[in-house]
């Protein structure tokens, strides 16, 4: 606006004058308005928000009680940049670590955590899961208006490894440099290279060579870790353990006319039936769930193979059950062909309540203007926790940690507009994938490291990334028998975001302080 006031002020005056004097004064009004322009454009650039190029630590010391003791660490937010093979600055990575001495000065692992989206920050994980400080929720239930809570972590994993949190290009403060294009880093393949360039640059930075490593990405996240763990394994950074949360390792199951995510989805559907008591004389979660899935992977599984040659009495017997398990009602079931979509289901569990169910967390309800419509107007369980999140990391990065930049902390990559992302990915065998299923990575990847273990967590009511595709993606890796028992898995009475619910947050801990413990050596 500057700009246009001045030169619409020089061009009024100029022409208000006698020709002759216009002619004469042309050259010197040209000139004063050029002046004027690159004044304006110097004073845009010196003040224009970049991220650094050269990369920045701020570091503040600090403890937290954990288990009874008294652990310090030191907190520390800064970058990363990351460069092309010909050594140029590609992007810089936003990140924050914890990290603490080692016992007896032993090797510390640490280990690598990130959301997905794709293209999400990991402020989720940084103020929700295992770091030094949380934000305080209940369960399940939306997040009160500020002020909010901000806790020291009680099952912070800072006793068992340090902990390094890194914002994908595009989102938090990650940002590409120079003229390298936001594109570059929108992609399975192109996500996994910046990932594997930003971890290798942290050890390299660090010195972290000798230390055990680990990643923990969660929902897209544990995409990136299964293409991720292998990228790693070829270039010689080798892991001791991937560790997914709320996992979605095939997107090919999300495409029209496949059956198999109906299957997937059906003993997340019973959990949620069961919690909302639309299941008569029901059993234990545990053993209800069970019963799903041998109901999912048997008659369901082989009624759905069958089409439209499925026989009219095969449809009833179906229907019966899946209405046992899923509590919507036999007539609703054979008008969608046994074949209930995620948004049908949300909508017509409570719909009786007027009330829908949550993606992330079914546990969660939400009221819409109507009963009538086929599917949710929002998710009552993304709604409730977002704002309490953001707010409490950029207070906390800002006034506990001291961290200052003249960006805006991006939620999304999305956020910052032409975003498209690139589904395909190239394979361990070189065969390109239109829509990317990382199980052979990360199969590949355990087959070149036998001592690699992976540990899968996963939410009874995530419906998001159902836990039972997850089981049935990762027990076809075909895995040798002696690698089978490197593959673990462990349920929660949760959802998507599993550390919302504060005693699945402490039996997660448990169980991943054992995983870490398993693996010493």
């Amino acid at each position: 606006m500057r700009l246009t006031s001045t030169l619409t002020l020089a061009a009024c005056l100029f022409f208000s004058l006698p020709a002759a004097a216009q002619k004469a004064d042309a050259p010197a009004a040209k000139g004063a308005a050029d002046e004027v322009e690159k004044k304006v454009a110097t004073e845009i650039a010196e003040n224009w928000a970049t991220a650094p190029v050269a990369e920045v630590t701020k570091s503040k010391a600090m403890k937290v009680a954990v288990g009874g003791r008294t652990i310090g660490y030191t907190a520390t937010a800064g970058t990363l940049t990351i460069r092309n093979a010909a050594g140029k600055p590609t992007a810089s990575i936003f990140y924050t670590a914890y990290t603490a001495p080692g016992a007896g000065g032993k090797a510390r692992p640490v280990t690598f955590l990130y959301n997905g989206g794709p293209g999400s920050a990991s402020l989720w994980l940084r103020m929700g899961s295992f770091g030094p400080v949380r934000v305080r929720t209940t369960d399940p239930n939306a997040v009160a208006p500020a002020p909010f809570h901000v806790d020291a972590n009680p099952d912070t994993l800072i006793g068992s490894t340090d902990m390094v949190f890194i914002d994908t290009v595009g989102s938090g403060y990650s940002r590409p440099l120079g003229d390298t294009k936001p594109a570059d880093f929108y992609g399975v393949d192109q996500d996994v290279d910046a990932f594997a360039k930003a971890i290798t640059r942290y050890v390299i930075k660090n010195k972290r060579w000798g230390d055990p490593k680990y990643i923990l990405g969660e929902s897209y996240g544990t995409t990136r870790s299964g293409a991720l763990a292998y990228q790693l394994e070829d270039q010689g950074v080798t892991l001791n353990g991937v560790i997914l949360l709320s996992s979605i390792m095939n997107y090919g199951i999300r495409q029209s006319g496949f059956d198999t995510i109906h299957v997937g989805y059906l003993p997340s559907y019973a959990a949620t039936a069961w919690y909302h008591n639309r299941v008569a004389d029901k059993p234990d979660l545990a053993t209800f769930v069970e019963q799903a899935r041998a109901f999912a992977n048997g008659p369901y599984a082989a009624a759905l193979a069958k089409g439209q040659d499925i026989s009219a009495a095969e449809e009833d017997a179906v229907a019966r059950d899946l209405s046992r398990f899923t509590g919507l009602s036999v007539d609703y079931l054979k008008r969608a062909n046994l074949r209930v979509d995620l948004g049908r289901f949300r909508k017509e569990l409570l719909r009786d309540q007027r009330a829908t169910v949550g993606r992330f967390d079914s546990r969660y309800v939400g009221t819409d203007d109507d009963a009538a419509g086929e599917t949710p107007e929002y998710d009552a369980s993304s709604t409730g926790i977002t704002g309490a999140y953001i707010s409490s990391f950029q207070d906390y990065l800002t006034r506990e940690l001291g961290y200052e930049t003249e960006l805006t902390y991006r939620r999304s990559a999305r956020e910052g507009g032409e975003f498209k992302w690139d589904w395909s990915h190239k394979a361990p065998d070189d065969r390109t994938q239109n829509v990317a299923d990382v199980t052979a990575d990360l199969s590949q990847a355990m087959r070149i490291n036998p001592h690699l273990r992976v540990l899968s967590l996963n939410g009874y009511y995530d419906m998001a990334t159902p836990f039972f595709s997850t089981e049935r993606d990762l027990k076809h890796m075909m895995l040798p028998a002696n690698l089978q028992p490197n593959l673990q898995f462990r349920y929660y009475p949760a959802g998507h975001m599993v550390y919302l619910n504060p005693e699945a947050l402490r039996q997660m801990r448990i169980d991943l302080e054992r995983f870490y413990a398993e693996g010493a050596r």
